[in-house]
């Protein structure tokens, strides 16, 4: 089983990341669609999408969203989510299930280079650049892994619901990997977070082995300008040739 199968499947993954700010994520979309100019109704994928937060978001703002991610408990807790556009099913990113059908393609909070090899990133590119329409766009929001490296806390501890986790973080073999160390009232279990560490560089080179074009890059969630040395993100949307 890989990692983020795993992982995300477990409730300790929601226990950690349960106080993720949705203000923020609803900001995001606000100057998103606005910069792209997303018409009303258009078909959206967010393709990883957890459980839903995005999805559900973009729903009610007038869109048909599709949520789709590997983990089955996300998408049962993404199913709860109420909305008249709005569905939910399990799908792995490195499997194309549409042709020409969405409007935006969005793989959004770092739901990228989860895997062991480049050609997978390389197969979930050609397989967005699949799913859209000929007039589409797509939006890759990942992390500015040179700050990201430069800023890396090696250790932290924190409690939640009563459950303890210990997180080491380290970069090892182009990757950067979290081991979370987990504590639940004696019972103890660990879970490892590895996405690799993918400049805007190697961005590069794998969009150009495809037909999408990189639009433009932005380097946080109010879309400024991309600045590796200070940028939070590295956000990237872009079209088909």
């Amino acid at each position: 089983m890989e990692w983020f199968e795993e992982w995300f499947d477990s409730k300790y993954y929601h226990i950690l990341y349960k106080n993720r700010n949705d203000e923020e994520a609803k900001s995001f979309i606000d100057y998103l669609v606005t910069e792209i100019d997303l018409k009303k109704e258009a078909k959206v994928l967010d393709l990883a999408c957890g459980k839903g937060r995005h999805s559900q978001y973009l729903s009610t703002l007038g869109y048909h969203v599709k949520g789709v991610d590997l983990s089955k408990n996300s998408i049962e807790e993404a199913k709860k989510l109420k909305g008249e556009h709005l569905s939910f099913e399990v799908q792995d990113m490195r499997n194309s299930f549409a042709e020409n059908e969405f409007d935006l393609v969005a793989n959004l909070f770092t739901s990228f280079g989860y895997f062991d090899s480049l050609s997978e990133n390389l197969t979930v590119l050609r397989n967005i650049e699949n799913m859209m329409t000929e007039d589409g766009c797509f939006v890759i929001d990942f992390m500015n892994v040179e700050k990201v490296i430069r800023t890396l806390k090696a250790d932290g501890d924190i409690d939640i619901d009563g459950v303890n986790f210990k997180i080491t973080r380290r970069i090892e073999q182009g990757n950067i990997i979290k081991d979370i160390h987990i504590n639940d009232k004696g019972e103890k279990f660990h879970f490892q977070e590895k996405v690799q560490a993918l400049t805007i560089d190697n961005f590069k080179e794998l969009i150009n082995k495809t037909d999408l074009i990189i639009d433009k890059f932005y380097g946080d969630y109010k879309l400024s300008n991309f600045d590796a040395d200070v940028s939070d993100r590295l956000i990237i949307v872009g079209s088909k040739w």
